[in-house]
């Protein structure tokens, strides 16, 4: 494997900040951005290939062998993107969720609506088969199903949080399904906040190693439909971007309440509206932010490279 220079280390950093922050907005996937900014399959690869034997190699052929066959750099720049991301935006966001929720909802609307025909292009023409065409629709009935289901609250057992921390994982690694809704969804979300800022080190442990079961078993698995079947794979991940707008419509009203977060937010039954029913839907700077969020897209596209592989290490 080919190294990569400075500056691409530095991209790769980026890259990482900005799926943090997408990660951090419930509706919005991390997996959406590293596909567009070009990482998608290497990080898939990369993650599939760790197991058992990278353990085994650490203590035959020591850490810097190992460090460079399994790609731990590449996992290593993205990931301490994500921390960074996590830790400078989490507050931003949450203060944007709460004061302009119009202009942010509109804003990632317009990101991952430019984000479908961008990944509908890397399918070629001779693959556009009436099954892709039918898996685009499937993933668009899922996603638009899910993300219209209510948040659900359930207990915070160590069994039900190892399985939520597998099921929400796979979901960040997906384009079009966000990790946080899916804990909002399972009822998890309020356990798993409530056990990091208790250092509930019994629950921690659960979720982050259902995390780390899901996360290893799915990515093969994943990365393995990539290979073989790339055309139907892209097909329904980009039906899982197109149902998930349901999420992001910027316009909403509540509907009940249905539970307070430990942290103290209001979690509530919502339904999109239009525009025009909206108490405040600032509808000319909600396209100006859709728009930027198209924009966006376009530019991480155009930045944005395939990986091969020569192209890592």
């Amino acid at each position: 494997m080919a190294s990569r220079s400075p500056k691409q280390w530095w991209t790769l950093g980026l890259r990482g900040m900005a799926m943090g922050a997408a990660d951090l907005v419930p509706g919005v996937s991390g997996g959406t951005v590293a596909f567009i900014v070009g990482i998608y399959e290497e990080l898939l690869t990369t993650i599939g290939n760790l197991g058992i034997g990278t353990v085994r190699d650490l203590f035959r052929e020591g850490p810097v062998e190992t460090w460079r066959r399994y790609n731990l750099g590449f996992l290593a720049a993205l990931g301490a993107g994500i921390v960074t991301s996590v830790a400078l935006l989490a507050g931003l966001l949450h203060h944007l969720l709460e004061a302009h929720p119009v202009l942010l909802w509109a804003f990632f609307f317009g990101l991952v609506a430019a984000s479908v025909p961008f990944m509908l292009r890397e399918i070629p023409g001779q693959d556009r088969s009436p099954a892709a065409a039918a898996l685009l629709l499937v993933g668009a009935g899922i996603a638009w199903w899910l993300t219209g289901l209510p948040p659900l609250v359930q207990g915070d057992a160590p069994l039900f949080l190892f399985a939520s921390g597998a099921i929400a994982i796979c979901a960040m690694i997906l384009p079009g399904i966000s990790g946080s809704f899916i804990l909002v969804l399972l009822g998890a979300y309020s356990a798993v906040i409530g056990a990091l800022k208790g250092f509930d080190l019994v629950r921690i442990a659960a979720f982050g190693g259902g995390a780390v079961s899901g996360l290893l078993g799915f990515s093969k698995g994943l990365g393995w439909v990539f290979r073989q079947h790339r055309a139907l794979a892209l097909a329904l991940l980009s039906g899982f971007l197109l149902g998930s707008l349901r999420k992001l419509w910027p316009w909403k009203e509540n509907l009940s309440l249905l539970f307070t977060h430990s942290d103290g937010r209001p979690e509530y039954l919502q339904a999109n509206i239009a525009p025009g029913e909206h108490p405040d839907p600032q509808l000319g700077v909600a396209i100006a932010c859709a728009l930027a969020g198209a924009a966006l897209v376009t530019v991480l596209g155009r930045s944005g490279r395939r990986p091969t592989s020569n192209d890592h290490g």
